[in-house]
């Protein structure tokens, strides 16, 4: 018996703990992905909020400047935009001249125009975004229509938007449309019944002297400085 337990005993092996797993991390690869958007549009600007109704018809405007009869574009683009609210017009308006559909927007814009006046930084927009597309003569007709209609023969001098008008046709080398401008600001009062701004004063006379109105850049710049005492 007791050789029986010695032969057990020496077959048992010392236990030996199994051989620990080892893993190599690998570093991994990714590609980042940037989002950007999908065609041509330019992002959403922060603050914008089209409605249903500005989304629908500018998709239709711009499907009918497509497609339709040429004859028959006028009529309905006119039956499309006197639908809708001023919100949502000026908001088509305003989309449109952003993606620069300036033949679209012109057609907005006299819809606009025949409902409700327009500021002078509606009319800058609308000068900018024909300058930057190189229609630079219809800004001339934008500018005789402001003269003929809304303006009155006058214009708002005191509007934010004036010097942004100034800059836009001044820019865009609009010499007639410029002098127009300055004699709807005299019809106005500008200089005479209250004081000139400065910063207008030199825009306008710089502006008049580079598009080669010598006399009127002096008349701005001496009838005006003058009583601003610079």
């Amino acid at each position: 018996m007791a050789s029986t337990l010695h032969q057990s005993l020496t077959s048992l092996k010392p236990y030996r703990p199994p051989n620990p797993i080892t893993t190599t991390l690998r570093p991994t690869s990714y590609a980042p992905i940037r989002c950007g958007p999908r065609s041509n549009r330019g992002p959403l600007m922060k603050g914008r909020i089209l409605s249903i109704e500005a989304i629908n018809a500018i998709q239709a405007l711009k499907r009918a400047h497509k497609s339709s009869d040429p004859t028959q574009l006028p009529a309905f683009l006119s039956k499309t935009l006197t639908r809708l609210l001023k919100s949502d017009l000026l908001a088509t308006l305003r989309e449109l001249l952003r993606q620069d559909q300036c033949a679209l927007a012109l057609h907005a814009f006299s819809a606009f125009r025949s409902e409700y006046r327009a500021d002078l930084s509606l009319y800058a927009d609308v000068a900018s975004a024909l300058a930057r597309n190189g229609m630079v003569e219809d800004i001339d007709r934008v500018i005789r229509d402001m003269e003929e209609g809304d303006g009155g023969g006058g214009i708002q001098c005191d509007d934010k938007g004036l010097i942004r008008l100034l800059k836009a046709v001044i820019g865009a080398g609009r010499r007639e449309s410029t002098v127009r401008i300055y004699g709807m600001m005299k019809r106005s009062g500008w200089g005479s019944s209250f004081a000139a701004d400065e910063y207008v004063v030199k825009v306008l006379s710089k502006g008049l002297r580079k598009l080669g109105e010598e006399g009127l850049a002096d008349e701005v710049k001496m009838g005006n400085l003058e009583k601003l005492r610079v």
